[in-house]
């Protein structure tokens, strides 16, 4: 599937719910089924900066794709990283970094948290994006 496909997948399952409330639960449950992080990965240096929380990121490159695993410890945060994780994980580093991210305005998600939630949000897009741009670089120099 396709990140384009992806996320009119989620802007759909997302209509379903009339309210914010609902919206909410939808994400902590999402964050119930969310790729652990490796403990060993659980360090500084996989912690996303500008977070409310404490989110941990790791990317591998398996068959010219990239997979993330994260965790948080807060329930909304790990659910947030986790849509991401189904937008972006088995997806190529070039698709990765030119995707359009415009489905977490159209889900409202944005509109709905706090500013620093926003922007711990907007960190984690861009952690992700520099994965994929360092696999990049990595494979164009072997």
């Amino acid at each position: 599937m396709t990140i384009k496909e992806i996320q009119e997948q989620i802007i759909t399952e997302f209509s379903y719910f009339d309210d914010w409330l609902d919206r909410y639960n939808h994400l902590i449950e999402m964050g119930k089924s969310c790729p652990l992080i490796n403990e060993k990965y659980k360090t500084k240096n996989f912690l996303i900066s500008n977070c409310q929380s404490r989110v941990w990121l790791h990317a591998a490159m398996v068959n010219g794709k990239i997979i993330f695993t994260a965790d948080s410890d807060a329930v909304i945060t790990k659910g947030i990283v986790n849509l991401l994780i189904r937008v972006f994980s088995k997806q190529p580093a070039d698709e990765i970094i030119d995707a359009d991210i415009s489905f977490i305005d159209k889900i409202g998600l944005k509109e709905h948290l706090s500013p620093t939630r926003s922007n711990g949000l907007m960190s984690m897009v861009k952690q992700m994006k520099l994965y994929a741009l360092a696999f990049k670089t990595k494979a164009q120099k072997s």
